[in-house]
Formats: structure tokens, C-alpha cells, sequence
């Protein structure tokens, strides 16, 4: 890609998003977001003499991902401010109050001259971009100030621009798209094979460290919230968890538990389903499908009396109608079900992988993910792609005891084992700072 191609899509994208935002919220939420961000940020920064940690991640997923170095960071240099950036509302919109920021805002448009003044005026003495963010201005920018600029938990493959042929015979002046990945003081990549493709083009300024995302969960196991109402609910039955849900993923799940059922086959199993959505008529649709269930909402139990003890325990199915549960229902749970995969992508099966247990997700969207196509070969996780593949690994998982606790060890050693890259990159930086 030439540098005026890019400049004209990107100003390409952004007319498309003013025309979109009358009728379309997360594109009206990108576009006021970044309204006279220049006076704000100035504002912000003004009267600042203290170093400043820039770090950058497109949405919430690669928040994740960065938030163990942020706060890592924070520690080992509590006089240093954070300024923490996003491009995508569903990241800042959820994150915009997050306590170990000093400042949290939308990243403005990569043009030339945004960025230009946004280094200019931020001055950091560090930059963090997390996993797959390559903005070529705001990279030029740190680069011509020689501030040390890091990849986190990025990974490659060979489909993206910066191996195709034609940018690898054609490397001048005019063609970028390698010339960015050369601007990064250090890349801390995911795996081998991204490690390969790098140098593959002459880069080795890189490191496996892994995904930053095992320190973030490795301490969910330490954080957990004790939940009486989960407690109750399962009595001495065993748990399916699923995790994220979409409507596609409930199309499989509804039938198969449906067939169990009527085959009379009783696995001892409860259910309970933390929806991606949870708006009224998502948690409606969730009911229609389990109408041949007992259900019951999460928000709806009161562990009063008695009597209410004893009617949940007659519920089959709990339904999750609130937020920032699910990481501490997995510790309940004995097998769990992450949904994603059938739509956009699968969503992080590592909050339950460190509670130790099978873990069972869609065989479309989920080759992005190292986590998931290492669990696969390890056969700690299974895909399915139909409610008979379902009904077949949950038949599997829960009647065999000893096959699903030899799973649970799986899961549960291939988290600890790759933890630890949040301590490798605060290392390099303790040589630079």
C-alpha cells in the first residue's frame, strides 16, 4: 500500500462513519468521541511535568491483553502518568473510568497532523500498541522523537499485507507497509511462527513472550467472588457454564439439552447461561429456546428464606441478566461452553481454562486465537459444529470422570505454564528506562 492510498481510505472510513452516526450508535459514539479532542487533550496535559506511558489497544479484547502491563507498569513507576488509548467505543465506553489511567480517550484519526500534535503534546517517553494496532502517522510521529515504541502480545500470519509478495519485490520509499513494522524499538509476539514471519522480512528485534492475557487471569483464581446463589443452584449436581452466548450458539445448545431430555438421560448436569447480550428481548429469545426447562433469572432469586433455597435448587436452568459475574461463575462450574465462534469470534475461553475443566466452542470463527488452537491439540478443548457433535462431548465430559478430570489438568497447567510475559516485558523496560 502506497501513503496516499492509505490517507485516502482512511479519510474514506471516516466520512463513512459521520454519515453512518445519525443512525447508528457505535458509529455516532466514534465520531462524538473524537469531537474537538484537541482542546481537551491540551487541556489535560497542560500543566503535566510528570514522564508520561502511552499505551494504545483497539478495543476491549486487547485491553485485556495490556491491562496486566499497564498495571505492572503503574507499580514499578507510580510517578509516571498513563494515558490510555482506544479506537473502538466498545473498549472506551466500558473503560473510560479505569482507575489505573491517568487519562483514558479515544485515539484520534491517524492523519498526519493529529498525530503530529497528539506526540507533540503528549510527549510520552514510552509507547505500548497492543497486539494489532499499526497506525502509520502516529508511529512516524514516536519514531522521529526516538521514543522507544513496543508491539505486546502481537501475532502474525502470513494473509496480512506485510508478507504479501508485491510489498516484499516492491520495498521503496512510497510502500509503508513494512516500514512501519521497522519503526518498533521491539516486537513481543505471541508464538513462533509470528516470530519467523518477522524475521522473515529482516526484522528480529523480537521476543516470545506469549499472551499477556495468562497474568491477567492467573489472578482471577485469587479474586473470585464468593456466589451463595450458585451454590444453592448446583447442590450436588454438576455444572455446564456457557460463557458469552449468541444466538447462534443457543441454537445448538437449546436441542441438545432438549434430545438429553427426551431420551431420558440424566447427567446430573444444571445450566447456566451468561449471554454476550443481555438486553429484554435477548434474555427473552434465551427463555423461548429452554421453554422445556425450569428457568429462572439470576437477578430474580432472594436467599431469604428457606423455601427460596429449596425452589432454586429445583431450577435447571440459571440465566445470567447482569454483568461481571461470569469469571467467578466458572469456578463453579465443571465443564463450560464459549460462544463466539459460529459469529464474529470466539470469545476468551482463558477464564475458565484457569479454573481447570473441559472447555467446548464453535469449529467456525476461533483460528485467530493461539489459546484455542492449543487447547485443541491438547485436547484440553473441543470444537462442534452441530448440537449432535454438542450432545456427543457433553455425554463424553460428563459421564467420564476420569476422562474429564485428566482434562481439567490440561486445562489448568497450560494457563500456569504461559504465564509470565507481563514480568519479560517489564524487564526489557527496566533496560530503557
Amino acid at each position: 500500500m502506497k501513503s496516499w492510498l492509505y490517507d485516502a481510505s482512511l479519510w474514506g472510513y471516516w466520512q463513512g462513519i459521520r454519515m453512518a452516526a445519525p443512525f447508528n450508535e457505535k458509529a455516532n459514539l466514534f465520531r462524538e468521541g473524537r469531537r474537538n479532542w484537541k482542546a481537551g487533550f491540551q487541556q489535560l496535559l497542560k500543566k503535566n511535568k510528570e514522564p508520561l506511558a502511552w499505551f494504545h489497544c483497539a478495543s476491549l479484547g486487547e485491553f485485556e491483553q495490556g491491562r496486566p502491563l499497564i498495571e505492572a507498569f503503574k507499580k514499578e513507576y507510580p510517578n509516571y502518568k498513563v494515558l490510555l488509548t482506544f479506537f473502538s467505543p466498545s473498549g472506551y465506553e466500558i473503560r473510560k473510568n479505569y482507575k489505573e489511567a491517568d487519562i483514558v480517550m479515544y485515539l484520534p484519526l491517524d492523519t498526519q497532523k493529529n498525530a503530529e500534535f497528539f506526540v507533540k503534546i503528549a510527549k510520552p517517553k514510552i509507547v505500548f500498541f497492543i497486539k494489532y494496532e499499526f497506525w502509520h502517522h502516529f508511529i512516524e510521529e514516536v519514531w522521529k522523537r526516538d521514543i522507544p515504541l513496543f508491539s505486546v502480545a502481537s501475532i502474525f500470519r502470513e494473509k496480512q499485507h506485510f508478507f504479501k509478495k508485491n510489498n516484499l519485490k516492491n520495498k521503496d520509499k512510497e510502500d509503508f507497509s513494512i516500514k512501519m513494522l521497522e519503526r518498533f524499538t521491539h516486537f513481543f509476539v505471541q508464538n513462533e511462527s509470528s516470530k519467523k514471519l518477522l524475521e522473515s522480512i529482516n526484522i528480529k528485534k523480537v521476543s516470545i513472550t506469549g499472551d499477556t492475557r495468562f497474568d491477567r487471569v492467573a489472578n482471577i483464581v485469587a479474586q473470585r467472588k464468593e456466589l451463595p446463589i450458585l451454590e444453592y443452584f448446583i447442590g450436588q449436581k454438576k455444572l455446564l457454564v456457557v460463557g458469552s452466548s449468541w444466538q447462534e450458539d443457543i441454537e445448538i445448545i437449546a436441542p441438545a439439552f432438549k434430545k438429553i431430555i427426551q431420551n431420558n438421560i440424566d447427567y446430573g448436569i444444571k445450566l447456566t447461561i451468561a449471554s454476550h447480550q443481555i438486553g429484554e428481548n435477548d434474555l427473552q429469545k434465551i427463555e423461548k429456546a429452554f421453554d422445556f426447562l425450569t428457568v429462572k433469572r439470576y437477578s430474580k432469586v432472594n436467599l431469604k428464606n428457606k423455601q427460596n433455597i429449596q425452589d432454586l435448587q429445583k431450577i435447571d436452568l440459571l440465566l445470567i441478566d447482569n454483568i461481571g459475574l461470569l469469571s467467578s461463575i466458572y469456578s463453579y462450574g465443571d465443564v463450560a461452553y464459549i460462544g463466539g465462534a459460529f459469529g464474529k469470534g470466539l470469545h476468551n475461553i482463558l477464564e475458565a481454562a484457569t479454573f481447570g475443566m473441559p472447555i467446548i466452542f464453535g469449529n467456525k470463527n476461533y483460528h485467530k486465537f493461539q489459546e484455542a488452537i492449543d487447547l485443541l491439540e491438547k485436547k484440553g478443548a473441543f470444537s462442534v459444529s452441530n448440537q449432535n457433535e454438542l450432545e456427543e462431548i457433553l455425554k463424553m465430559v460428563f459421564v467420564d470422570k476420569n476422562r474429564r478430570e485428566k482434562i481439567n489438568e490440561i486445562t489448568r497447567k497450560y494457563v500456569i505454564q504461559n504465564t509470565g510475559a507481563t514480568t519479560q516485558i517489564m524487564d526489557f523496560c527496566k533496560k530503557i528506562l
